[in-house]
């Protein structure tokens, strides 16, 4: 038996939720009394890296033209049943969204998704717990199928060195002919992918226009932070709908979430209140957002968050 870990890449380099599943993964072959095995999808840099963080193999099954969900699935069922995989870990991200439930299918495995906690054993069954009801509750998951299959949660296990790096290895599958062309891709590049956000600077509507975005702007750069919007900001335009965060945009789960001008209606609360810490700014002292905060402050935005740059800029400059 061992435990599988997709290893997700972005532009032919290792993504930061994947070293996370990576570390979940040497952490359930502990439990599990096996060995995690790591494996890419068309030999992005820093594959050998993921040896550092515990993965015992690393190993690639090849290089392809585009995302096919279908193809993926095909490829990784095969190194599945090729290297014994009894437990398969990937991140819960798009791409770990839309090919663990055709695994799943195809293997006859069971699946939990989004889970917080590393398996324990219950006989020949492992049990996992995940979120519910928008992080109200949790649920256990018993996964008593031959093979399992579990995505995880984003900035929930952090990848930590634990020996050296590997060589990584070939495996060769046959993989089917997609059905999918892609005529135009357009990615969004130079900044940190909302899911894999440590911090995250938010706005909404009391921003009063895009043309005061700057200080926001300005706020997230001297934090090294993200930028997100409310939905009201991505439906007029204000922000690009990449940058909507909460039940109906992206779920998000960063150690640190500023909410600006935003009074916190409960879908958005849906999306990020999974976050660690959550500062709100606003000048509503009623705003329902301040029920979910850690830290509040009741006051003009556009004088609070100036204030608030500066003061981190010159505690930076003592450093």
């Amino acid at each position: 038996m061992s435990v599988l870990v997709y290893a997700e890449s972005l532009g032919g380099v290792i993504k930061k939720a994947a070293q996370e599943a990576v570390s979940y993964g040497v952490q359930a072959a502990q439990v599990l009394g096996t060995d995690c095995i790591a494996v890419t999808i068309g030999n992005p840099s820093g594959a050998s890296e993921l040896g550092k963080i515990g993965a015992k193999r690393v190993v690639d099954l090849g290089t392809y033209s585009h995302f096919d969900a279908q193809v993926y699935t095909s490829i990784l069922a095969q190194a599945a049943q090729q290297l014994g995989a009894e437990f398969i870990v990937m991140a819960h991200s798009s791409t770990g969204k839309s090919i663990a439930g055709r695994l799943s299918a195809r293997l006859d495995a069971a699946m939990a998704s989004s889970v917080t906690t590393i398996p324990v054993l219950n006989g020949n069954a492992v049990e996992v717990r995940k979120g519910v009801f928008s992080g109200k509750a949790f649920a256990t998951y018993e996964l008593s199928s031959p093979i399992k299959i579990v995505t995880i949660a984003a900035n929930t296990f952090r990848p930590e060195d634990k020996s050296s790096s590997v060589q990584v290895e070939s495996l060769s599958v046959n993989a089917p002919q997609s059905k999918i062309q892609v005529i135009e891709s357009q990615t969004v590049t130079g900044t940190v992918p909302l899911p894999e956000a440590d911090l995250v600077v938010s706005a909404g509507r009391g921003m009063k226009g895009p043309e005061n975005w700057g200080i926001i702007e300005e706020l997230a750069q001297s934090l090294g932070a993200a930028t997100a919007c409310s939905r009201p900001v991505a439906d007029v335009h204000w922000r690009p709908h990449h940058e909507h965060v909460g039940q109906t945009g992206v779920a998000i789960r960063p150690t640190l979430y500023f909410a600006i001008g935003i009074s916190g209606a409960i879908q958005h609360l849906a999306g990020v209140n999974q976050s660690k810490v959550i500062v709100v700014i606003n000048n509503d002292p009623e705003a329902p957002f301040f029920k979910a905060a850690d830290y509040g402050v009741v006051g003009d935005l556009f004088d609070v968050v100036p204030k608030l740059t500066s003061a981190i800029n010159r505690l930076k400059a003592q450093q």
